[in-house]
Parts: structure tokens; sequence; C-alpha cells
């Protein structure tokens, strides 16, 4: 039933002796028949159509006659399926609610649309039913993709909700046939079990069972947690810690006791001084009109947010009239930043501003980063080199800054980003590592091709017995096994030699290209590049899937079971990613 009128007020309900309204039966307004009414509008549609065709012309602005709707008539079978299929779509592709399928505006737009003004949208259980049955086939057609690869990477994280249930993510990550960098969720499932290394490690290794992946993983990504790192040490798979949490610890430690961090304080009283009043927060909004400035609220910065630090001091920079203005004009309390001050955060500015660039270079999970992270750190390194121009709580900044990093490089997967940026013909040259560094890539490198030479050779076993003839011939040719070694040798160095002579290719191109265009020229390195070009250098699609869900999670989960928000989860991830 039409809340707002029966079919926009074509139909009343009939009114008792007593006043009160008969549910059961409506009125016609054009020619006063009456009608049983049993909760349906199928009869009176029909009956508008039939004996009112002509006469339903618009009686309001607001109200939309059968002759408005057209000609077109009830939505067929057909449609209606479509209809749905796409309010499924929409529902896990833009994280609504399933509630939403109960809202009467919806209904009411689609009616308009459509032109069928007896249109009512699928219940809940039919939505719920049909994410099911997208989920599964989503599913699968990620399953396809994994089943045609030879090598995966995961990322992993586990996150608490504000209902202080605690949820873990996995993500894979792998370069398919086309050389093509494929990345999506596996889960973001509810657990029970306390965070401990050891249930950490049994849920990502359930996950890997789970899509029959466990064989073809090739590295796992973690943030800093401790229990994530012990329970890396646990699993069968190379670690790959998260480059961006680790810059991020790096400046939360240099940040520590400095000049900055006492200028740092004052500039979190003065956001809070408008974060906290709502009249303060309108206050700055109409002066940033006035002095014609961009309206932007002030940020907080959160030690364990990314470049929250830096984008709070660039707005406070940038609103730097507008708020002396109004403290000077509310003789407040709080007091603004001298002009010394400001000259502090400048120079935060310019040390925090290269963390910020690698960082977000590091975070993206459309193009290979695992060989970006060597160059990246090398080129913080040469930006924190210390000058004689530089103040001395500078000085004291950088060297924090490079000793904290220099100590946390050494502590990650070093081993695999230096394979991974000697295959990337953009960094082949190694040049972000020392000389003798290098050679030992070049020679892990060469014992990479080998056991990949041998791994797909044929078994020289048999299960017939060799008549004498061919063994005598086995014993006289085995002489020549050391030759043959050498031989296979001289081989793998001349495929690394016509690597390292192909030229370097520039910084913005992309190496996976490359590597189409070049895989027969290089076809032993070709499955090596593949694997570990694969691997993210940061656990950003862990974060960014949480971050993208968490509402779901957050404030709509209470109506849904764990297993139906997983779902949901991984649709709205599934249906975001670029195919």
């Amino acid at each position: 039933m039409d809340k707002d009128g029966l079919l926009g007020g074509k139909f009343y309900f009939k009114k008792l002796p007593n006043g009160l309204l008969d549910k059961t039966r409506v009125t016609c307004t054009i020619c006063k028949a009456e009608f049983r009414y049993h909760r349906s509008n199928s009869s009176l549609c029909y009956h508008l159509r039939a004996k009112h065709s002509a006469e339903s012309t618009s009686t309001g602005p607001c109200q939309s006659t059968p002759q408005d709707y057209g000609a077109r008539g009830r939505i067929t079978k057909h449609v209606s399926e479509k209809l749905t299929n796409s309010l499924v779509v929409w529902i896990a592709k833009n994280c609504r609610p399933v509630s939403i399928v109960e809202d009467d505006g919806l209904r009411e737009v689609i009616r308009v649309a459509s032109g069928d003004v007896c249109y009512n949208l699928p219940s809940r259980g039919t939505i719920v039913s049909r994410l099911h049955t997208l989920y599964e086939d989503q599913r699968d057609q990620r399953s396809s993709k994994l089943v045609q690869v030879r090598n995966v990477a995961l990322t992993g994280d586990h996150w608490t909700s504000v209902n202080n249930d605690n949820y873990l993510g996995v993500t894979a990550h792998f370069i398919d046939n086309d050389w093509t960098l494929q990345s999506f969720a596996l889960t973001v499932s509810k657990t029970e079990a306390r965070q401990c290394a050891e249930a950490c490690a049994d849920h990502f290794l359930s996950v890997a069972n789970e899509w029959k992946i466990k064989d073809k993983l090739t590295t796992f990504g973690t943030d800093s947690a401790r229990n994530m790192v012990a329970a890396a040490r646990l699993l069968p798979f190379e670690h790959m810690p998260c480059t961006a949490h680790i810059l991020q610890r790096t400046i939360t430690v240099s940040l520590n006791d400095s000049e900055f961090e006492k200028v740092l304080a004052k500039c979190r009283k003065v956001v809070g001084h408008f974060k906290q009043s709502p009249a303060n927060a309108q206050e700055l909004k109409e002066q940033q009109v006035a002095h014609g400035q961009k309206t932007e609220p002030l940020v907080r910065d959160v030690p364990t947010r990314w470049n929250s630090t830096l984008e709070m001091i660039k707005r406070i920079q940038r609103n730097k009239s507008v708020l002396t203005t109004i403290l000077a004009q509310q003789n407040s309390m709080v007091s603004m930043l001298t002009d010394q001050e400001f000259d502090i955060l400048q120079k935060l500015e310019e040390l925090l501003e290269p963390c910020r660039y690698v960082t977000e270079l590091l975070g993206g999970k459309w193009y290979v980063s695992c060989s970006v992270v060597l160059p990246a750190l090398c080129y913080l390194f040469r930006v924190m080199e210390l000058s004689d121009d530089d103040p001395v709580y500078v000085l004291r900044f950088k060297k924090v800054f490079t000793t904290d990093l220099a100590q946390r490089r050494d502590s990650i997967n070093l081993t695999w980003l230096k394979i991974a940026t000697a295959l990337d013909p953009r960094f082949k040259d190694l040049k972000c590592v020392s000389k003798d560094e290098r050679r030992e890539v070049w020679a892990s490198l060469h014992d990479l091709v080998m056991a990949e030479t041998h791994a797909h050779q044929p078994s020289a076993q048999t299960t017939e017995e060799p008549s004498p003839k061919k063994r005598k011939i086995a014993i006289c040719l085995l002489g020549s096994s050391d030759s043959d070694s050498e031989e296979e040798e001289d081989s793998i160095d001349r495929c690394l030699d016509r690597y390292k002579a192909e030229p370097k290719i520039d910084i913005e191109e992309c190496p996976l290209q490359w590597w189409l265009k070049r895989e027969g020229a290089h076809a032993r390195l070709a499955p090596i590049a593949c694997k570990y070009l694969s691997t993210p250098a940061t656990t950003v699609p862990c974060e960014r899937l949480f971050s993208l869900s968490g509402h779901i999670i957050q404030k709509r989960s209470a109506s849904l079971s764990s297993d139906d928000v997983n779902k949901i989860v991984c649709l709205n991830n599934w249906l975001s990613v670029k195919d």
C-alpha cells in the first residue's frame, strides 16, 4: 500500500460511521466505484487502465497518474529480474544496506522511472539469496584465475570493529598470463580466537587451503605487529614486512623529543580549538570564505595514520591568516604559532614530503611496487643527508631518521627485494645497492635460473630396464656429464648477460609491458620475474579493504551473519576491481 495514498491519491479508504477507516474497502476518486482491498494494488491498477486511461490527467505537481507513466503497463518478468540483479550489484558494489529494499522512496523512484505504478521491490530475503548467488559466481571466476597461475602472493591483517569484533582480511596478488597485475580480496571473515601467533598462522593457512593455493604461495605480507611477525615465522612462505608501516614508525621515532614535537603539540591545541567546538568550526568556514580560501576543516595527526602529521601542518600553514584573525578576535587562551614556529613547520614539511611520496608510491596495487622499495629507500637516505645549512634540530631529525631506517631496512626481506629490483628493467643496474651486493644478486639469480631449468626438465628415470647395449652407451656417456654442466653454466651466464645488456627503460614505463614484449627473448628469466614482481611492497590492499568496507561491518552487520558480511565485503572489492 502507498503510504502517501493509494496509487497517488486515485483511491481512498471507505470511512465508517464511527469515523474510522475501513482498510478492506477502497473507493475510486474518479467514478466513485467501490472495491475490496486485500493489500494488493493489481486490481486497482487494472481499473485505472481500463476505465480511466483518458480521464487520468495530471492532478498536481507532485503526483503522477497512469497516463504520466505512459502506456508501457506492467514491468515484464524479464525486466523485473534485471532490476533485481541490478539492485544486488548496486548494494554490493556501493556498500548499501540490504534493508534499502524496504525503502518507500526507492520503490517510488523505480515506479516513476519504469512506468509501473504497481511495482514492488524484492524482499530482503530475495536480495540476500541473490547476493549469495552473485558471490559464488564471482568467486568461481577468481578461482579460475588462480588455477591458471603458478605463483600467488598474499597480504593479511587483523582488524577490530567498533563492536569489538575481530576480522581477518586477506588479499591475493599475482601476474596473469598476459603480464597484468591482478589483486583482489580472498576473505574478510570474523574470527573468535585470540590473535596469538599460532591462531593467526592457522587462519591464514585455512584461507590458503580454502582457495587451494597453498602450494602456489610465495610471500606473505603483514604489518609490523608482533603477533603478525611471529605468525609469519610459523608459515612456510617468505615474509614481506609492510614498508609503509616501517617508514611511518621511523617518522614517529624521529619526531619524539625533537624540536618539532614542541611545535606540533601547539598545532594540536589549535586544531582541537576548532574541532571540539561547532561554533568555532563554523567561524573558521566563514573566515575562509571571507579570505577567498578553500573551505576545509583542520585535521589532527594520528601516529598510526600515515602522512597525517604532514597534512596537519599543511592545513595550518594554508590557513595561517585565517587562524590568526579568529584567535585574535576571540581573545582565545589558545595561542597562535609564531613566525619562528612557522619556519620550523616549513622545515618539517620539507622533510616529510619525500616520505609521503614514497608511501603513496609503494602503496599502489595496480602496478609493480616490490621492486621499487630499495630505490625508494635509497632516495630517502639521499634526501636525509646532512647539510651545513641545516639547523641543529633538522640535523638531529635526519640522524635519528637515517639510523632508525637503516636498522629497519636490515630487518626486511632484502634478498627478495634485491632480486625483484634486478628483474625490473627500470632498476636492473642495481645502483641502489653496493657493488658487492650486486654480484651477490646476480649469483642468486644464476642459481634461480638453474633451479628453474632443472625443475622443468623431463625426468630421466624410466620404469623399463635398459638393454645391455643402452646401458653400455650410458656408461660411455657418463664422462661427458662435467662438460654438460659447464655448458649449462655458460648458457645461464649468457642468458643473464643478454638481460643485463638490454637498455634500461624510463621510470614511468611499465616493467610488465616490457616483459610481455620480451618474454620469448628471456624465456628462462620470465617465470622468475613473474614470481618476484607480483609481491606487493605494503599491506595497503588490506588497509583499503577495511577502509572501504568498514561501515558495513561497523554499522550494518547487526541483521547480517558474519558470512553475509564476508560475502558483501568481498563482492564490494571484486566488483570494484578493474578487469
